[in-house]
């Protein structure tokens, strides 16, 4: 049953019912009293009659009295005046001989009867049973005995009937009926006649009849009352529930009309207020997601088009405040000392409003105040007070570690600790920040972690393209790159650069008696030796084989030379430990190195000039003896295997 339905149902339940119950009552009611209006108009006319039976009986004895004081021979003459005057209808005079002596009014066949008393006369004073035809009143004077009688006729009756309001009938008139009231008065002194007396029942059909007709019109209003009141109530709940449907389907325009000021009017309008609030909060949901999309968009494409971190941090935080909502952002990655280092902000006020230059100078210890503990423990804290008094002062914070992505086989070796710290402050419109934000930020934490990681795996891959794997030293794929850039710089700046080739001697007796193990030591111990007899801002680089290049910017003929004896004394004073590989065999072994020295721009005007006039010098110094240094001649090396591409190939079979 729907909502309409069981609302008239209970209307009517409850107009109805008292109605119907209050119509059963009225209806018995109504009953009753006919009932009672019936018993007391009969009593009524009970005592009327009966009043009126007496007083016929006490005018009878008055006129029977008359008669008998009269003198004899006026009691004819007063007997007719009586009867005239509707006194009596018949005066009888008895002797002292029990003998008629005169009868007025009735004729003598009517009145007289046998014995002494008349046929159906029936005594006021003392009433007999059988049919009465009259009453009778007696008087006795000295002499004679007068009865004064009244027919009892339809007029007589009809009169007493007027007197009460019934149908007055002698008694015996037959059983009640339910369109009658009978009632029976018995014979008795004063009122001897036995009648009965009998009055139209009360029918209270009519009365029903419009009892029913009220309870109809009545029901037929509380129906028509109740269809209309759940109408009106039920119809702004119907329209409530069309737009509820609505806006679940996301049509949030939809607004419910006010019909009334009432309780469902006031529903309406906070539906529509709420309708209001949702569709701006919606919108306000879609224009963040536009921006956060547009930032995503920004982070994928910094992401896919670079490995810097300094183009791609301030994405990460910039996307990260928006997605959030915070005033303020700090990003710290960890350094290889356990400081962390300021690489981002935005936002921030007092001592840490500074340039970008600045806050790259901030360093903060790991493990003490919020970030350092962030970065200490790994753990993300929030809080609504301001950290440590060395972090960016603010009202709420948010601070979460960046970690790099978690190892696919946990065998290739340990979890990667936490790289650095990502914290917001201060969640515009809020107290502070929530779990959704958290769970935001962690998100972004994530993808900053696996950009410094990609970053580094990148320079790690870099590096390991460009590094010799068993020297350590730079390849010669670098040296080009290298020494194409040195000589740019030299030439821009007027500077010198000097070229060292070096190459050891009898390298290939290491390898043949000891091993290619004992000649990759060997390698690794020059290479070393080659490092530490070198600059901060010289170059070395492993050519190929045993033929390495070193670049000394800002250096003349004379520091070549230099350099090339100090290297040349590391190498030949310090045998290189070896294992042994047969018995026999010396542990150490004794190696020498032949150097050819150029310099940019007396021996060459291009990279590539320069590297083979240096390589010339090495050839002379092998021819010198080795375990020497030679320093190119000028116009030594061969102009037609010049390029201007940078140095080429390493050539083979130098016959060393």
């Amino acid at each position: 049953m729907t909502l309409r339905g069981r609302l008239t149902s209970a209307f009517l339940v409850v107009v109805l019912g008292p109605v119907l119950l209050g119509s059963i009552f009225v209806a018995l009611t109504v009953g009753a009293v006919s009932r009672e209006r019936t018993a007391e108009r009969l009593d009524h006319a009970a005592t009327t009659v009966s009043a009126a039976v007496s007083a016929f009986c006490g005018q009878l004895q008055a006129v029977a009295d008359a008669v008998a004081v009269v003198p004899v021979t006026e009691r004819s003459a007063v007997a007719d005046q009586l009867i005239v005057r509707g006194l009596a209808t018949a005066v009888r005079v008895t002797g002292p001989d029990q003998k008629t002596q005169a009868v007025r009014g009735s004729s003598r066949e009517e009145v007289l009867g046998k014995g002494g008393w008349p046929a159906g006369w029936q005594d006021c004073a003392e009433p007999r049973g059988g049919a009465v035809t009259a009453l009778a009143a007696v008087a006795y004077a000295s002499d004679v005995t007068v009865m004064a009688a009244q027919r009892v006729d339809d007029a007589l009756l009809a009169r007493l009937g007027e007197a009460g309001g019934v149908t007055v009938a002698l008694s015996a008139t037959g059983p009640e009926s339910d369109k009658e009231a009978i009632r029976e008065l018995a014979a008795e002194p004063g009122s001897p006649l036995p009648l009965s007396l009998t009055v139209p029942a009360s029918d209270p059909t009519f009365r029903y009849a419009i009892l029913l007709l009220i309870v109809l019109v009545t029901a037929l209003v509380a129906i028509l009352a109740a269809r209309w009141l759940a109408r009106s109530t039920t119809r702004p709940l119907g329209d409530l529930a069309w737009a509820a449907d609505r806006v679940a389907n996301g049509d949030l325009d939809t607004r419910v009309p006010i019909p009334r000021p009432d309780e469902l009017g006031r529903l309406a309008a906070t539906f529509n207020r709420m309708t209001r609030e949702l569709q701006s909060y919606v919108q306000a949901l879609t224009a963040s997601r536009d921006q956060l999309r547009r930032h995503l968009a920004i982070l994928g494409d910094t992401l896919s088009s670079t490995h810097d971190l300094d183009r791609i941090l301030p994405v990460i935080l910039r996307t990260a405040m928006t997605a959030t909502g915070a005033r303020a952002g700090l990003l710290l990655l960890a350094e290889p000392d356990g400081l962390l280092a300021a690489r981002c902000g935005a936002g921030l006020t007092g001592e840490w409003d500074v340039t970008a230059a600045e806050l790259a100078q901030r360093r903060l210890i790991a493990g003490r105040g919020v970030l350092g503990t962030v970065a200490a423990t790994g753990t993300p804290l929030r809080g609504t007070t301001g950290g440590a008094p060395d972090e960016p002062a603010c009202e709420s914070y948010l601070a979460v570690p960046i970690c790099a992505p978690p190892n696919p086989e946990p065998e290739d070796g340990p979890e990667p600790g936490t790289l650095g710290v990502l914290a917001l402050y201060d969640r515009l419109g809020g107290p502070g920040f929530e779990d959704t934000d958290l769970m935001t930020l962690r998100t972004f934490a994530g993808q900053a972690g696996v950009a410094v990681h990609n970053v580094r795996v990148h320079e790690e891959a870099q590096r390991l393209s460009l590094t010799d794997p068993l020297t350590g030293l730079w390849n010669y794929r670098y040296l080009r790159e290298v020494l194409r850039r040195e000589v740019e710089r030299a030439s821009r700046f007027g500077r010198m650069l000097t070229v060292l080739v070096l190459d050891l001697d009898h390298f290939k007796d290491v390898n043949d008696t000891y091993g290619h193990t004992a000649g990759d030591l060997v390698l690794g111990e020059f290479a070393r030796r080659i490092r530490i007899g070198l600059r901060e801002v010289d170059v070395a680089f492993r050519q190929g084989g045993e033929e390495f290049v070193v670049l000394l910017p800002e250096t003349d003929a004379y520091g070549g030379v230099i350099v090339a004896e100090r290297l040349g004394a590391a190498v030949r004073e310090w045998p290189v430990p070896i294992d042994p590989r047969r018995p026999g065999l010396d542990d150490r072994v004794s190696i020498t190195v032949s150097i050819g020295i150029a310099v940019f721009p007396e021996h060459g005007n291009t990279a590539q000039e320069v590297l083979d006039a240096a390589d010339e010098a090495l050839y002379a110094a092998k021819n010198a003896g080795r375990d020497t240094y030679r320093l190119a001649e000028r116009g030594s090396f061969d102009p037609a295997a010049a390029t201007s591409g940078g140095p080429q190939p390493p050539r083979q079979a130098r016959g060393r």
